[in-house]
């Protein structure tokens, strides 16, 4: 096994990239490196400096320790996201891509199967798969969730340098199976007791993460006025107990006829009660003259 050297360690993870079948997986595999390797060109760090290890639905970098952390944070933030909004505007919904990304320093050896050994590289991957970071993810309209490590944000984030502001990373705690991790989330920390699983409630029109889709538009209030209620006047009235009256407005009838005309209102009229009563309404039985 090699000793041990001082690496920046860059994860990215496609998000529920089992759930796609193996022409799918493919595809996004090669949106993942596209992407990946436009963010490092434009942090300025080229091949020379890097070494990559695949894991399938996700990339491993381990970096030179002279490239600058602050070009490849500030990449992370500003070029990834326009990569997957360009990319998924233009693929069909099972081929879009949402990325969970980590930045973690520390120090990497290989073993003799070059394989990468490492406690910080373990902690670095604890991260990756945390439920905080996948909850966060589900709540990020760009397609992309970014955590740095302790370590990283004490020794560049903090420092607030251009395109990297301090002010948009959050500590939180991350549990993992080694005990709790310290780390700085990028954006809104998603609320307590998310839940850790790939699949949300819902998916969000037009995107293939796990955000619960928009709820449906509120019906619109009813005021009384002849506006509001005259896309309602025309449906059934429901259904009553046993043949009784429908609930609404009662017009009861007690002998004679009812008929438009005139302006007289006379006779027994029961149940009438409330509204407005205009025109010519004449009800029951009219004794007195010139009925007309």
């Amino acid at each position: 096994m090699t000793h041990p050297v001082s690496r920046t360690i860059l994860l990215l993870d496609i998000e529920r990239f089992s759930d796609r079948d193996d022409v799918e997986q493919a595809y996004l595999r090669r949106m993942l490196y596209d992407v990946t390797d436009r963010a490092l060109e434009t942090a300025g760090i080229d091949e020379t400096l890097r070494t990559r290890a695949d894991r399938g639905d996700s990339v491993m970098e381990l970096i030179d320790a002279n490239a600058p952390v602050t070009a490849l944070l500030r990449a992370l933030l500003t070029e990834v996201p326009v990569q997957l909004r360009a990319m998924n505007r233009m693929a069909s919904r099972s081929a879009q891509m949402r990325l969970r990304g980590v930045v973690a320093g520390g120090y990497v050896a290989v073993d003799d199967l070059d394989g990468w050994v490492g406690s910080d590289l373990n902690h670095a991957c604890r991260l990756l798969d945390a439920a905080l970071l996948r909850a966060a993810l589900r709540e990020r309209p760009d397609d992309f969730a970014l955590c740095v490590s302790d370590s990283v944000y004490q020794g560049v984030v903090r420092h607030d340098h251009p395109g990297v502001p301090a002010a948009d990373f959050h500590q939180v705690t991350v549990g993992t199976k080694n005990g709790p991790l310290t780390a700085w989330l990028h954006g809104p920390v998603p609320p307590a007791g998310e839940d850790d699983g790939e699949r949300g409630a819902g998916e969000a029109p037009g995107g293939s993460g796990d955000r619960p889709a928009p709820a449906a538009p509120a019906a619109p209030e009813t005021t009384g006025t002849t506006r509001d209620t005259e896309d309602t006047r025309n449906r059934p009235a429901p259904a009553a107990h046993r043949g009784a009256p429908a609930p609404g407005p009662v017009l009861d009838v007690n002998g004679g006829s009812v008929s438009f005309g005139g302006g007289y209102v006379a006779g027994d009229q029961h149940g009438v009660s409330g509204g407005r009563v205009t025109g010519d309404v004449v009800m029951g039985s009219k004794t007195d003259g010139d009925r007309s």
